[in-house]
């Protein structure tokens, strides 16, 4: 095997320095893209069925869900915000989703980027070999055996050594890829379901809607003053902007 990176010339080098990396990202994004650790089953129902049976969940116990997992993060920051209302808790659960899918895709791309050079390494090491065997012949003669063979020998080994680095690190770097957009539509899910169970077990705040609905004391048509009739008016106007803007 040293041979063989010896004959191959100084491009070697960097072709070794390839693979070593390529392999430590793929044994490393192995083992943390697994998808039990990162989407645990049944975290969501363990949630939904705590709050439920208390009402609420200490911030303590939030905390320590954040921390465990990458979808425990998102779920326990919506319920931390819930008092807020679900616009705040929407948003946050959103930015904690974008953190964790970044996060995720780290040395993802340099994954990409060995698989890419690669072979164009191997090329370089070709078109150098093809140069030095050329130089070992001038005038039709063949001034040197040796420097033609090796400059063949390097053409082909720095070839194949950079198509053996670039094919594993470019199907790895696809897989990953894969494997975390399945792993955000698991976030996107669990976090609409989260939702939509604190909407149907009336376990949202309601301050802000109940406030919103609650009825007015009935006017009399002699109460309606003027300024009532411009307010009303200029009511009107805006929802007819807002409504024309949502339209266009």
């Amino acid at each position: 095997m040293w041979e063989l990176v010896k004959a191959g010339g100084w491009l070697m080098t960097p072709i070794v320095v390839c693979s070593i990396l390529a392999l430590v990202i793929i044994i490393e994004r192995s083992h943390t893209l697994q998808f039990n650790k990162i989407v645990p089953k049944r975290l969501r129902e363990q949630l939904i069925t705590r709050l439920r049976e208390n009402g609420d969940i200490g911030r303590t116990q939030l905390m320590n869900v954040k921390e465990k997992t990458a979808l425990g993060d998102i779920l326990a920051t919506g319920l931390l915000y819930r008092q807020y209302g679900l616009e705040s808790m929407t948003m946050h659960m959103q930015n904690r989703a974008s953190v964790q899918v970044h996060q995720l895709e780290k040395n993802i791309n340099m994954l990409g980027t060995i698989g890419a050079i690669a072979p164009l390494l191997g090329l370089l090491g070709t078109v150098l070999g093809i140069i030095s065997s050329f130089l070992a012949i001038t005038d039709g003669a063949m001034q040197d055996p040796t420097m033609l063979a090796a400059g063949v020998s390097q053409a082909l080994i720095t070839t194949a050594a950079g198509m053996i680095v670039a094919i594993p690190a470019l199907v790895a770097y696809r897989y990953f890829q894969r494997r975390i957009i399945d792993i955000n539509a698991q976030f996107e899910t669990q976090a609409g379901l989260m939702i939509q169970e604190l909407y149907d077990y009336q376990l949202l705040e309601h301050n802000h809607i109940e406030h919103s609905h609650k009825p007015h004391a009935p006017l009399s048509e002699n109460s309606v003053s003027s300024d009532d009739h411009a307010d009303g008016r200029h009511s009107i106007d805006g929802l007819g902007k807002v409504a024309t803007a949502n339209l266009s």
